[in-house]
């Protein structure tokens, strides 16, 4: 039993993820939700393409399929969205050089949340195969 001065302190679990990846995982789902936030406002409310809104909010939904990847840390739903929000950041590039204020500042804030997405995202994936990697090298050297 593992215990110290102040009581009896808990073992994590051999394969739970490491901290800077749990802190990753909550930063990618954040950055996601709020990415898809963002898309619904601005395109049916805040600076829609057409009064009332239009049809290209259904860009949202796209990013509504990788959520629950995330929170059960499917390390391919990170690495395949790492490579796919690429085409939200070109979006937003795009619509930050040629739209008009105010959308070209919610342009500027999808480019702001993708960068923030797959900078989670990355952090995610290469601190869980070096855990991966640590651990494969812990078994080995004690077998």
């Amino acid at each position: 039993m593992n215990q110290t001065a102040s009581g009896p302190s808990p073992t994590p679990a051999p394969n739970a993820p490491p901290p800077l990846a749990d802190l990753a995982r909550w930063v990618a789902v954040a950055s996601l939700l709020a990415l898809i936030a963002l898309c619904l406002a601005w395109e049916l409310v805040l600076a829609p393409l057409k009064p009332g809104g239009s049809w290209i909010a259904f860009k949202a939904l796209p990013l509504c399929l990788p959520l629950a990847g995330l929170l059960k840390h499917r390390m391919y739903t990170y690495r395949a969205l790492s490579l796919w929000i690429w085409l939200y950041f070109t979006e937003g590039v795009v619509r930050a050089y040629s739209d008009t204020a105010p959308s070209n500042y919610y342009a500027l804030a999808e480019v702001a949340l993708t960068v923030v997405l797959f900078v989670a995202c990355v952090v995610h994936i290469r601190v869980r195969l070096a855990a991966a990697k640590a651990r494969g090298l812990t078994e080995t050297a004690a077998a």
